[in-house]
């Protein structure tokens, strides 16, 4: 048995160690998800949404642990992670109401009856990455539980506890054993077998665009389902028509947000040029006005990066003669800290067109509407952004033009839970959250009743 440990990124000190399960305990795993998927399928629609409202009421019974538990494993804030806590909990309320929901459709045919079913896929693995624990692991479990499947799912190895402790709250909320169950383990061990195992039916995979590509890659060989949310580099457009002093005021909350650890961060300020060097003048202020600190209290706003390997990869983007306009301030001594920073480079420079994921960002100048949007749509990615103006015209044609999957305008809004989210291009592949989600792990059974003339 192997085993990794777990680090406070706030104060560089060891939690707790992990055990990481191997292929044989995957295996074992899956025939219990099985054996238990059957059975819960088998229940009646109002059973099983009573055992997804009896699974939120103990996660909400536990808000304050599993915030706690966040900020040691994941240094959020933890005005932050008792908002995560209460989002795993609503994510259960909403998916609740699926079971009995999933009706089907009657369809006018000549010569009989046409009806069709949503029938469940089976197991489904889930493989959640480090930055938001609690919240991506909801997004793809509860709708799955719903639509009457069973779940295996692994944490990503930095940060595993809240996700295991979930776990453990499925079971004392009377979920049967088996239905879900969270497998610690490396991703080229547990991930990988949830792509090649066949009792997987479908794999749903939150994290980096190369390890997206190999996910749906192993899954072509089976023809197996896959839902890819990956990376992002969006764009936060600032035109010269609209309310500058809050755009100003809100851009850091738009990208240093759980320390730009977040595939939505608006990374590229995209400001029209004739209201730039304002703009600039009113972003300072704002960005030194972010509370960068201990994460156990509540009026902190942003906490340390995740783990030393990864801020040395938010360091490699800036190095000494880096395009740095200004720095907000973070705490020195224990900790992966990292100040927010803001850099007007070059459009061409690696900064503005790879995903950084830390607490960087770019500000460039834009001449009118279509350049604007052309300086948006260079990137690959295509997962959310924003747009700032008060021309409602200006506002419907940028929004339908930006390739990008969740767009806001004249706020930074993201993901709510009744809503659909999910990327355009190498951000992914499907959508999660809102009503249709449950859809996604059924299969459509179409079945024609033929009926005898009198």
């Amino acid at each position: 048995m192997t085993f990794s440990q777990v680090i406070n990124p706030a104060t560089e000190e060891l939690l707790t160690t992990v055990d990481l399960l191997d292929v044989s305990a995957v295996d074992d795993a899956v025939a219990r998800a099985a054996a238990a998927q059957r059975n819960w399928a088998r229940l009646a629609p109002a059973e099983r949404a009573a055992g997804l409202r009896a699974f939120a009421a103990v996660v909400d019974s536990h808000i304050d642990e599993l915030a706690a538990l966040e900020v040691a494993n994941s240094g959020h804030p933890i005005g932050q992670a008792e908002w995560e806590a209460g989002h795993v909990r609503d994510v259960l309320q909403f998916y609740s109401a699926t079971p009995e929901r999933l009706s089907g459709k009657q369809i006018p045919v000549t010569g009989g009856l046409d009806v069709t079913f949503n029938e469940p896929l089976g197991v489904v693995g889930v493989i959640t990455p480090w930055n938001f624990p609690m919240t991506i692991a909801a997004w793809g479990f509860a709708p799955a539980l719903a639509a009457g499947n069973a779940v295996v799912l692994k944490p990503a190895e930095w940060t595993p506890l809240t996700t295991i402790r979930l776990g453990e709250l499925a079971i004392e909320s009377g979920l049967p054993a088996g239905l879900f169950q969270v497998l610690p383990g490396k991703g080229s061990v547990v991930g990988e077998r949830f792509v090649t195992h066949p009792g997987v039916r479908k794999v749903v995979f939150t994290g980096s665009t190369e390890v997206g590509m190999r996910v749906m890659a192993g899954a072509a060989a089976q023809v197996k389902r896959v839902t890819l949310e990956l990376g992002g580099k969006s764009a936060n457009i600032v035109f010269d028509d609209c309310d500058l002093e809050k755009a100003a005021a809100t851009a850091p909350y738009g990208v240093f947000d759980n320390a730009g650890q977040d595939c939505c961060a608006r990374s590229r300020i995209l400001v029209q040029r004739s209201v730039y060097d304002r703009f600039m003048e009113m972003l300072e202020p704002a960005v030194k006005g972010v509370v960068v600190g201990d994460p156990t209290v509540h009026d902190t706003e942003m906490g340390p990066l995740v783990s030393r390997p990864h801020w040395e990869s938010v360091a490699s983007y800036v190095p000494d003669g880096a395009p740095v306009a200004f720095r907000g301030s973070a705490p020195e001594g224990p900790g992966f800290w990292f100040p927010p920073t803001v850099l007007t480079p070059q459009r061409t420079d690696r900064t503005v067109t790879d995903e950084i994921f830390g607490p960087v960002v770019t500000v460039l100048p834009f001449e009118d509407e279509a350049d604007a949007i052309a300086l948006a749509n260079d990137t690959p990615y295509g997962l959310s952004g924003s747009i700032w103006t008060d021309n409602l015209s200006r506002a419907m044609r940028v929004a339908r033009a930006v390739e990008s999957g969740n767009l806001s305008v004249n706020s930074h809004s993201s993901v709510r839970y009744n809503t659909p989210f999910g990327g355009f291009k190498q951000s992914g592949l499907g959508r999660e959250l809102g009503p249709d989600a449950p859809l996604s792990f059924t299969e459509t059974k179409n079945v024609f009743f033929a009926v005898e003339e009198l």
